[in-house]
């Protein structure tokens, strides 16, 4: 596992192009883990609009943005506010180039610390397509839990496929350390 040294910034408007090529580069890659990316025929067909990405960019929806020390942008995932102390995590994406290298964990550990002292959140939640098990077992490894509920899959945006009749989102929640937060204001 590779450390990046990262460094973060809110994602604007102008940054909606780059932030589109990234998510849907990285949700079509290939990846030779059996499970880590599920139905690749579903994969190919991921796609995403820069105005879809724009839509998310309100006072209480951000995008976080990864670079590398070059300035090259290399992570991205969309954190949202979600009631007085919790928030939802959405998009993780990495650079394919960059998969297994532990890059994704550090995205994701600084938006559960981002939502921590942005919102003072203490409950994150997120999903995961049903048939991704390797990258369930991969949040689960990060301290989140399954809630028991799903969400529906958006079918008809991918109405030329396939799908198994029981494709869904699994629902995960993750409870804070407020102590961590507590003794960094202090």
């Amino acid at each position: 596992m590779s450390i990046f040294n990262l460094n973060f910034r809110v994602a604007t408007a102008e940054d909606a192009p780059q932030l589109q090529q990234l998510i849907q580069s990285a949700f079509r890659a290939e990846d030779s883990r059996q499970s880590w990316t599920g139905d690749m025929g579903l994969a190919s067909k991921f796609c995403m609009e820069v105005k879809e990405i724009e839509t998310f960019m309100t006072p209480e929806c951000d995008f976080l943005m990864a670079t590398d020390n070059n300035g090259a942008l290399v992570g991205t995932i969309g954190v949202s506010k979600r009631g007085a102390n919790s928030a939802r995590l959405f998009l993780l994406a990495v650079d394919h180039r960059h998969h297994r290298s532990g890059l994704g964990r550090q995205v994701l550990a600084y938006a559960e610390e981002y939502c921590q002292r942005t919102w003072g959140a203490t409950k994150l939640g997120l999903n995961a397509l049903s048939t991704r098990q390797a990258l369930i077992s991969w949040y689960m490894r990060r301290g989140y839990q399954k809630t028991g509920e799903t969400s529906p899959f958006p079918r008809d945006k991918f109405a030329e496929l396939e799908l198994p009749d029981d494709l869904c989102c699994i629902e995960f929640e993750k409870y804070l350390n407020t102590v961590a937060v507590a003794e960094d204001a202090a």
